[in-house]
């Protein structure tokens, strides 16, 4: 079955809005021009307290810009950033694309080894880094290309013009971002369809990262799917060519609109639903975000307040912690209108206690890769949609969805599991410097194999049930980690779990569960018996847990993905694998 729009039995589609987009064909620097020109003096990001305005963010933004350029930076030249979400951020992005050259992002706490690796492979000849991990950095940097580093830090989130103590060499981020504002319209020459914007790697939760190629007309063209279904909007050009949006969705079903929404964002911007939802997402619809670098529940819950924010956003284990702080049920989150969670499926008994949270809010999911540069599937976000809990909604503007076999084939009927594949302009151009590893995931009629496991319902709802590379096999059987985590999430005092392997000589792999207890739990509610029992009572035999093992906190990644190798390393080490 394919996915491209739903039955009529479901309020699954934005009220007024076509099931296909045109999109301009524009670089993603038109994003911000038209922002800067329509939402001018409003806030656009708060950083410590300190604002930054539409204008300004312009303005810094073609400073970097005619800097880069002055110094010989531009169309095809790799500019790795390699800092913490922070108020200088949006300038250093969007002066890296004006300029021309390619914004290749990257985890600011890669170790040194990966982080070589990574500037080598992406081939990035200037490094924008951070000055508390400089020391680190330069003995990552001899075998790699970068031939220009460039250094910002917590002192520029005040002032943009503070002096960092720098050795001969390093240059200060003080200098691009004070340079000639003046748009010189240096990517007036790039070629949306084939130039790179992002040079991104994927978030080697299961394996080694690689470069996804996405030309700008694939950034321009999710940031639009992602806004225009968020806000029941159309892509149109302003008077100066630029792209922007027309909120033609009535304010009964959209309650937030252009122009007036405040969230608090703590989703890095070197991950894909940080760049494109986060901060393109946000810069397009004019909206306020408040930067937070670190994830503090205590301090986001009362941001959230301070702020009267319209919506919150991020990975589930965000939620998680949310609800776990002390006192939230008093917090005055009136002002929140909607929720949405990404980067990994969102336990439908965490669902439950949001609603119960936030009565008000619209509560949806979203789907996507990296190798999709974002998102590309929704549940709907207009008030009289239909969301399915459990779900990550169906497939946005132009895209189309597929269930196939496992090992590959036609695809198959609707309910029947298999791996989830992809169509739409969104999808990567490919691998850098890996035509087999792109030929592998991109057949010859367009579609991206996704390597997650879902399910489509009647209605054309996507439901992902694991990662393939998760599942187990158990004397033959296979086992979805997945759906054992969603009866352990509802087991009364679990905050956290992940189900991975244990090797077994006999079975193949047994089933085990790493638990994370309520902060409130005396540790004597849960035992490893009564978690195993409250499973197993609900699934068949093959499925059942095997051992529970209690751990202080699930790792995951910085974008908010379950790091499954690290405790399927430990269940290695155990048996002496």
């Amino acid at each position: 079955m394919t996915a491209r729009q739903s039955a009529p039995t479901a309020a699954s589609w934005p009220p007024g809005l076509p099931r296909s987009l045109d999109y301009p064909d524009v670089p993603v620097g038109s994003i911000l021009r038209a922002a800067a020109r329509r939402w001018g003096e409003r806030t656009a990001f708060i950083d410590h307290d300190v604002p930054l305005s539409f204008t300004e963010l312009g303005r810094r933004a073609h400073a970097v810009a005619g800097w880069l350029a002055d110094h010989g930076v531009g169309r095809g030249d790799v500019v790795a950033v390699h800092i913490p979400n922070c108020r200088q951020y949006p300038p250093l992005y969007y002066g890296i694309l004006l300029a021309g050259a390619t914004f290749s992002p990257t985890n600011p706490l890669l170790p040194a080894a990966d982080l070589a690796a990574q500037l080598t492979d992406a081939g990035a000849t200037v490094l924008i880094t951070w000055d508390q991990v400089l020391p680190f950095v330069r003995g990552a940097l001899a075998p790699t290309p970068v031939e220009t580093v460039i250094v910002t830090g917590e002192a520029h989130i005040l002032d943009f013009a503070a002096r960092l103590p720098l050795e001969d060499g390093d240059i200060d981020a003080a200098d691009l971002l004070a340079a000639d504002p003046t748009d010189r319209h240096l990517d007036a020459d790039i070629d949306p369809a084939t130039d790179l914007a992002h040079l991104a790697y994927t978030g080697g939760t299961t394996g080694v990262s690689k470069g996804v190629e996405l030309p700008h007309r694939n950034v321009v063209t999710n940031v639009l799917q992602s806004a225009c279904w968020t806000s029941g909007s159309l892509p149109v050009l302003d008077e100066a060519g630029d792209v922007t949006l027309d909120q033609v969705g009535s304010e009964d079903e959209f309650t937030t609109r252009l122009g007036a929404a405040t969230v608090v964002n703590l989703t890095p911007w070197f991950h894909a639903m940080g760049a494109i939802g986060y901060l393109n997402g946000m810069v397009m619809g004019g909206t306020t975000t408040v930067i937070h670098m670190r994830f503090d529940p205590v301090k986001y819950v009362e941001d959230a307040v301070r702020y009267q924010v319209t919506a919150i956003g991020g990975a589930p284990p965000v939620f998680v912690a949310l609800l776990q702080v002390p006192g939230i049920e008093d917090a005055d989150l009136s002002s929140v209108r909607g929720v949405s969670s990404g980067a990994a499926p969102l336990p439908v008994s965490l669902i439950e206690r949001l609603k119960a949270l936030l009565p008000g809010a619209v509560i949806g999911e979203g789907y996507g890769l990296t190798e999709v540069t974002m998102q590309a599937t929704g549940n709907p976000s207009f008030q009289s949609g239909t969301r399915k809990a459990g779900t990550v909604g169906v497939p946005v503007f132009d895209t189309e969805i597929t269930i196939r076999p496992l090992g590959g084939g036609d695809p198959l009927p609707v309910g029947e599991r298999g791996e989830v594949c992809i169509r739409g302009p969104q999808v990567m151009r490919g691998y850098a410097h890996r035509p087999e590893a792109t030929a592998e995931s991109i057949d010859a009629d367009g579609w991206f194999h996704s390597g997650d496991v879902g399910i489509l319902d009647e209605d054309g709802y996507l439901s992902i049930v694991d990662r393939t590379k998760d599942m187990l096999l158990y004397k033959g059987y296979n086992v979805f980690p997945r759906e054992l985590e969603e009866i352990l999430f509802g087991v009364p005092g679990v905050a956290g779990a992940a189900v991975v392997g244990r090797p077994d000589e006999d079975a193949g792999e047994l089933p085990v569960a790493y638990v994370v207890r309520k902060a409130d739990d005396d540790g004597t509610a849960l035992t490893a018996d009564s978690v195993m029992a409250a499973v197993n009572d609900k699934v068949t035999p093959y499925k059942r847990l095997r051992d529970v093992v209690f751990i202080d906190a699930i790792p995951v990644s910085a974008a908010g993905k379950v790091l499954k190798r690290e405790l399927a390393a430990k269940e290695r080490e155990k048996v002496g694998g």
